[in-house]
């Protein structure tokens, strides 16, 4: 990208973070009852082969998403227990043109567009592994782009306004 180009959107910060185990139980051990995050919702769908629990740390815009999940079937894809980290989420203040601009850049999505997340937001995922076609990808990590609601997109233009006058 050339320094005059224009990118048609923002990656605002972490929306959330998502671990995979055999077993959701042993991970909520750790995150739940030792480090003290509540559990906010929780999500399960065959489609995704996925069992969640959602847990919150922070508050406010700036709260990130902790997924502990399972997968209903160990012989389906995705296989969300492996590997263990199974994705990092960012908030994008514009979920359409990122998808675009992207695509055209030649970065690889994985099967399934734009659609309702687990948390009820925007999404879609950044492939892991490039192809011959869109080389670009998450080089080995899966990348969940979240369409960032108003509040979100507004408390980032607060502090990044606040940064540029300090």
């Amino acid at each position: 990208m050339s320094q005059t180009e224009q990118r048609p959107f923002r990656i605002l910060g972490v929306q959330q973070i998502a671990l995979g185990a055999l077993d959701r139980a042993r991970l909520e051990k750790l995150w739940v009852e030792c480090f003290g995050l509540p559990i906010t919702g929780t999500f399960r769908s065959e489609r995704e082969n996925v069992d969640e629990a959602i847990l919150a740390l922070g508050s406010g815009p700036f709260k990130v998403e902790v997924d502990l999940m399972q997968p209903l079937d160990l012989e389906k894809k995705p296989a969300v227990h492996q590997t263990p980290l199974n994705h990092v989420g960012l908030w994008v203040d514009d979920l359409p043109a990122a998808v675009a601009w992207l695509s055209a850049k030649g970065v690889r999505f994985a099967p399934g567009g734009i659609r309702k997340g687990a948390a009820g937001f925007d999404i879609c995922f950044i492939h892991p592994k490039g192809s011959d076609e869109a080389p670009i990808s998450g080089e080995g990590v899966l990348i969940e782009l979240v369409q960032a609601p108003p509040e979100v997109v507004a408390a980032f233009d607060r502090l990044a306004s606040s940064a540029a006058s300090g």
